[in-house]
């Protein structure tokens, strides 16, 4: 029988490291950088009888009401996780449980779940697709313990995977000729790349605000990104990389690391040089640093919902696939209601509140880089 208890340890990382799905958004220092921001984290851990760690979560949590004639009512998130090795039913069991008791005693309308799960890997319907049975019945006791699929997914559920233990000339060899061609296009057209540092935070700020205006997604203020990438770079866990021609920075990706895998969270680019195919050079440079920080697994951080082209991610995702990782289909986020007609309530007002934050963020971010 595990052992459930809420802790606050500097070790977190430690004791989470070689836990199944260990992430970087499981980390302390994603906790750390959350609680900047509205959130205040708790670690969570599952011990056996004979002590060691046999899950962890990192919940999040963001109160919605101090008013003193209502309970004080927030919401929780536990960013891609729980960890733990969902292959043991009763652990797998126990964990969900708990949580959800935590959820109730906290006060919380829901708590949010998203695991690094996956449910099946390959695009549906080609020849290489198949199924995932431990994502598949999690899936099932999911929803038999009431849990329901979120209407707001978080992080992306989809994503392409690069296997990073082969030598470069075979992970070159692997891509699809066209994006072979693309990385040494951009070196042969002067294209650099290097690594950053924490004096290049503000340089990286403007060029992601201009790609989002561009490219017309939504990004918080720049507070958010300056403590996201200052904490992570000092602790050495994100290391940015920028793009230059004679010179002059055309782009940037930030690629943080945890327990032998890489995520590419954050990419920008100028318009300025396109076609030097500058974004692919990034890219296999991007992996290769990875490899050589001793990383397994290059996380490219994003694929359609639905692989079709009406898809909003469809022309990233062609992009990605020039380099052959693996498409994997994970679990999504999960809710489980603590408080079901509130928790109805809340879905019904969240797309109107985000709708208007998307319209005024737009503005937000142009006005900033105006000036």
């Amino acid at each position: 029988m595990e052992h459930f208890a809420e802790t606050a340890t500097e070790k977190w990382n430690t004791l989470i490291r070689d836990l199944p799905g260990a992430h970087a958004l499981q980390t302390s220092q994603w906790g750390a950088v959350k609680s900047r921001f509205g959130w205040e984290p708790h670690q969570l851990l599952w011990r056996g009888n004979t002590g060691e760690v046999t899950a962890a979560a990192l919940v999040l949590q963001r109160r919605l009401s101090s008013s003193p004639f209502a309970p004080h009512l927030g919401v929780m998130y536990t960013p891609r996780g729980p960890l733990l090795d969902w292959q043991d039913p009763a652990l797998v069991d126990q964990v969900l449980r708990d949580l959800e008791q935590f959820a109730r005693k906290n006060n919380a309308i829901f708590i949010k779940i998203d695991p690094d799960l996956p449910l099946g890997f390959g695009v549906p319907g080609e020849a290489t697709a198949k199924d995932h049975p431990i994502g598949l019945r999690v899936q099932q006791t999911l929803s038999d313990l009431g849990w329901t699929f979120s209407d707001e997914q978080i992080q992306f559920k989809n994503t392409v995977v690069i296997d990073l233990r082969q030598d470069k000339e075979a992970m070159l060899m692997r891509m699809k000729s066209k994006t072979r061609y693309n990385i040494r296009l951009a070196q042969r057209r002067g294209v650099t790349v290097r690594v950053g540092s924490l004096d290049d935070v503000n340089r990286l700020y403007r060029m992601y605000a201009h790609t989002a205006v561009r490219d017309d997604f939504l990004i918080r203020k720049e507070a958010y990104y300056q403590s996201v990438w200052r904490t992570f770079i000092a602790e050495g866990m994100a290391e940015p990389l920028i793009a230059e021609v004679e010179g002059q920075p055309v782009g940037a990706v930030v690629i943080f690391r945890f327990a032998g895998r890489a995520w590419y969270f954050y990419g920008m680019s100028l318009d300025e040089h396109r076609e030097k195919m500058f974004n692919y050079r990034l890219q296999w440079e991007a992996m290769l640093h990875a490899k050589a920080a001793g990383c397994h697994a290059y996380d490219m951080w994003g694929a359609p919902d639905e692989f079709h082209k009406e898809d909003p991610l469809w022309g990233v995702y062609r992009f990605k696939g020039g380099f052959c990782g693996q498409v994997v289909r994970t679990l999504g986020a999960w809710d489980f209601p603590t408080r079901p007609l509130i928790y109805r309530l809340y879905n019904q007002i969240l797309p109107r509140i985000l709708g208007w934050m998307r319209k005024r963020g737009k503005t937000a971010t142009q006005r900033r880089l105006n000036t």
